[in-house]
């Protein structure tokens, strides 16, 4: 498989969210803003992408019978070091996000991609299927923020983007937007987009 096909395939037919169904969790949690579904999708990419490389690069030497324990401890050490990185420079999202950056090590996602994948192939192509894995995640997650914090709250990023004048008109938020309930919906509307498209 070319590098090309590689990186570009989870972003239609292969999608970890929209066609595997992977990792829905963390978009029902942290999507009700644009910021913290930022912040998951970059990390979620840094995740596994790193943990592709190394695992790809440990790949002839784990025994087959520890290789699910070997997979969590890179995963896990990985996640620590984005955590403590996000707790630096970006302590209020930090926390906004509190336990699910932890739940990124359970994440079906990373764990499917380093048994399927990193196991099997070299370090570059590891690392290629990891961004285009990750990136096509947090396009997922964006898409979903964007649309429950603009209709939710009428603002992006925490900045009021719906006019003052459109409130004065009658214009009300949406709070339903805000429930976990309304992204799997927000989601839900995303795949059958995708399915429509890709007859």
């Amino acid at each position: 498989m070319k590098n090309k096909e590689l990186f570009l395939n989870p972003f239609s037919k292969n999608n970890p969210i929209t066609v595997q169904m992977l990792g829905i969790c963390s978009a029902l949690a942290v999507t009700s803003k644009l910021e913290p579904a930022l912040v998951m999708g970059i990390s979620v990419t840094v995740v596994v992408a790193l943990s592709n490389v190394i695992i790809s690069l440990l790949r002839n030497t784990i025994p087959t019978r520890i290789r699910i324990i070997v997979q969590l401890v890179v995963v896990a050490a990985v996640v620590t070091v984005v955590n403590e990185i996000l707790k630096a420079y970006a302590y209020d999202v930090s926390k906004q996000l509190s336990v699910f950056i932890g739940l990124i090590i359970t994440n079906c996602i990373v764990m499917g991609r380093l048994e399927v994948f990193a196991l099997a192939n070299k370090p570059l192509p590891s690392l290629i299927d990891g961004l285009g894995n990750g990136l096509s995640y947090a396009i997922i997650l964006l898409v979903t923020g964007f649309v429950r914090e603009l209709l939710g709250s009428g603002s992006l990023l925490g900045y009021q983007v719906v006019p003052n004048k459109l409130y004065e008109w009658g214009y009300e938020n949406n709070g339903l937007m805000i429930l976990p309930p309304m992204a799997l919906i927000v989601v839900a509307c995303i795949i059958w987009l995708q399915k429509a498209r890709q007859k």
